[in-house]
């Protein structure tokens, strides 16, 4: 996938769902993965022509993780001009050591985001951009159908209340097939996950689920996408509609 291509796929997003503003300050989540590389080039190239105009910063949380090198991130964002902030935090003691958690993920998710929102308002932003593509949309779908027995996924745009925060998924409409593609295309400095949990949790269940579906029944994915946004999924804001 070209940037050109990724840049479509995300003003798309961003005027569906009105996620932008005029003088919004955005904070980008930056993992140091595949996608929020990825986004943090998609949501620079769009502040170079998008009519509304906003600033952008990038924040990591660092877990703690002993070998996390985080220095081709900051160099690739001093050469999109993006200010970058990295968050120290103690999330990998408590949960492997102190908690000693034999299911770490839904925690581990909790603390990040608590850890990166909170960073992100002392900052002054009012809103941060997580790099949620399409797959990760629809694999949450089918989390909650299989575990919990609702129709759920992860909205485009959400207002935390309590954080006076709103979180927007501006890769909402981009393929991973197309992200893994664009990571390869323009070499994306990728800092490899040393989460030990990595690829052994229900989230992979649901990928490789979803990915035998497709195989068996052709275009299921697109299906499935289809029907999350047009389910009148609640949480969900309709297209056009501000906040």
């Amino acid at each position: 996938m070209k940037l050109q291509q990724l840049l479509s796929y995300t003003r798309k997003a961003v005027d569906d769902y009105q996620m932008i503003e005029e003088g919004d300050k955005i904070a980008i989540g930056v993992s140091g993965g595949k996608d929020s590389l990825t986004l943090l080039y998609a949501l620079k190239g769009l502040q170079r022509f998008y009519p509304k105009h906003f600033e952008l910063t990038a924040v990591t949380v660092n877990l703690g993780f002993e070998g996390f090198d985080l220095t081709a991130v900051k160099q690739l964002c001093e050469e999109l001009e993006v200010p970058y902030h990295v968050i120290d935090t103690e999330i990998e003691d408590i949960i492997f050591r102190v908690r000693k958690e034999a299911h770490p993920c839904s925690l581990c998710a909790k603390m990040r985001k608590g850890a990166l929102n909170t960073a992100v308002k002392e900052l002054g932003c009012n809103k941060v951009a997580y790099a949620h593509h399409r797959d990760d949309i629809i694999e949450t779908m089918m989390l909650s159908l299989l575990f919990e027995g609702r129709f759920y996924a992860f909205s485009p745009k959400t207002f935390l209340d309590r954080m006076q925060l709103t979180v927007i998924r501006p890769m909402m409409y981009v393929p991973e097939v197309d992200v893994i593609g664009f990571r390869n295309k323009y070499q994306l400095p990728v800092a490899k996950n040393p989460c030990p949990a990595d690829g052994a949790t229900k989230r992979e269940y649901a990928k490789q689920l979803v990915r035998q579906l497709n195989i068996d029944h052709p275009g299921v994915k697109d299906r499935m996408f289809h029907a999350i946004v047009t389910g009148n999924m609640e949480g969900w804001p309709l297209k056009g509609e501000t906040r």
